[in-house]
């Protein structure tokens, strides 16, 4: 289905110093001529039309991405200058909706714009944009100069502007002899700390959800646990979870977004494990630390993916495709095709292809002893190739079932110094450990968060994005 393309005409305010007319008779019965609208050098209406005046009738041609624009020459009152001629400018006004596969460079040139525009636009974009992160279904605004359409010419393109967020507008605005220039315009909204949480039913996303905690917080809080939890065995009906976050809202109080979890807890089986989320000062990175000053983060995850069950364990088992018994180098997470596979450490993607009974497979070298292998995905996610680098966590396949495999499932592998080794029993190698100055700091820091989040009322049904 090809994109809505939604076509504007109207005139630019204050762009223009259009002519004003006035005829005075001493006589009682004096009458105005009709003259174009016009504006002064300050912007401010020369004169304005009758009340009696009808609006000006547009009419639709229905035929694709054109529009007519209807003019008229309304009655005007009396004026006590005249204003020397010019000609009006009229702006034409596209919004087009980003379909699959779509670059910015193709968007424009749909619309209309000529490819040298185009192009100096995103190059002037590209200050506070990058191109590839366009999204499907992102709407792109074009504005043209209308007043300089010809039969043989397109309109020529003077601006172009996008929402990057719900609190950030971008656009590339050509200026009289400077070109396109970027223009970021991030609108000032309220930061309110929010605490939510709840009680496991069956998983811990399913059960977040049913709190009102948005999905993208639950992905994140999943991640930073993950490296500790492994949530196919250790999560019991009656666990509890709480998560203290960010949420910003507009001046009116609508809310718009939500930022990055600040603590989390979870309780498992009578246990209780925090997280913090600290910015050392030595090296201004930001991670997350358990209560002794730990990093929470290890060389790898132990799940790679979210909402599946373990459905075969690694060892000697009988292969259900084969039929015999064999030797099962990895462990097998049974979930729906298109569920999202993680990476489950940094690292250099070795091999993104088909590879034999497999199916669509990756391989990632994460140090010179690990490497991990993920087996059998439908696709492979966007910019995923050998080469390529991928942060921990980040998404590089969705569960399938090619290769030799009875149903959708992600096939995982730890190797170490290239052979597979259980990933359910490795001991992996823990991350930084905070101490001396540091570490007191951090201390304070937790005592500040910890008596912030005392101080806020748990939320156990929150409301979701307006």
């Amino acid at each position: 289905m090809l994109p809505i393309v939604t076509v504007t005409i109207g005139a630019i305010a204050g762009a223009a110093i259009a002519t004003a007319v006035l005829l005075r008779d001493p006589a009682p019965d004096a009458s105005v001529q009709t003259a174009d609208i016009s504006t002064d050098q300050s912007g401010a209406t020369a004169s304005q039309p009758d009340e009696k005046t009808a609006p000006p009738e547009i009419s639709d041609t229905g035929a694709g991405n054109e529009a007519v624009e209807a003019t008229q020459e309304p009655e005007l009152t009396p004026a006590a200058f005249v204003a020397p001629k010019a000609e009006s400018v009229t702006e034409l006004v596209k919004t087009i909706s980003v379909g699959k596969g779509d670059t910015l460079m193709r968007v424009l040139t749909r619309a209309g714009a000529n490819r040298t525009e185009s192009h100096e636009a995103i190059a002037a974009l590209n200050e506070v944009f990058d191109p590839r992160s366009l999204r499907v279904g992102q709407n792109v605004t074009l504005y043209f100069d209308a007043g300089e359409t010809s039969n043989d010419a397109s309109p020529s393109l003077v601006r172009i502007a996008l929402k990057e967020d719900v609190d950030k507008q971008l656009a590339a605005v050509r200026t009289p002899d400077e070109g396109f220039t970027a223009q970021e315009t991030v609108l000032d909204l309220d930061k309110k700390m929010v605490r939510a949480g709840g009680v496991i039913d069956s998983s811990l996303f399913l059960s977040a959800a049913q709190a009102g905690i948005p999905p993208k917080t639950i992905v994140d809080m999943i991640r930073i646990f993950s490296y500790d939890v492994d949530f196919q065995r250790e999560i019991q009906p009656g666990d509890k979870f709480e998560v203290y976050f960010e949420r910003f809202a507009d001046e009116n109080g609508q809310i718009l977004k939500d930022g990055v979890i600040r603590w989390a807890s979870m309780t498992l089986s009578g246990k209780t494990i925090s997280i913090y989320r600290y910015k050392t000062a030595d090296d201004g990175f930001t991670d997350y630390y358990d209560e002794k000053g730990r990093s929470v983060k290890k060389t790898l995850m132990r799940t790679p993916i979210d909402g599946a069950r373990l459905t075969s364990g690694f060892g000697k088992r009988e292969h259900p495709v084969l039929g015999y018994t064999k030797m099962h180098r990895g462990v097998d997470f049974g979930a729906r095709r298109g569920t999202p596979i993680m990476a489950a450490g940094n690292g250099i993607v070795e091999r993104a292809s088909r590879f034999g009974s497999y199916g669509n497979y990756v391989r990632i070298r994460h140090n010179s002893e690990y490497k991990t292998a993920y087996a059998h995905m439908k696709k492979f996610a966007k910019g995923i190739h050998a080469g390529s680098r991928v942060k921990q966590g980040q998404i590089i396949g969705y569960v399938g079932t090619t290769g030799r495999s009875t149903g959708p499932h992600l096939h995982y592998e730890v190797l170490l110094h290239d052979k597979q080794i259980n990933p359910m029993s490795v001991k992996l190698p823990a991350g930084r450990k905070l101490g001396g100055k540091m570490l007191q700091a951090f201390n304070a820091y937790r005592a500040d968060i910890d008596q912030n989040v005392a101080a806020t009322p748990l939320e156990t049904q929150l409301a979701g994005l307006k």
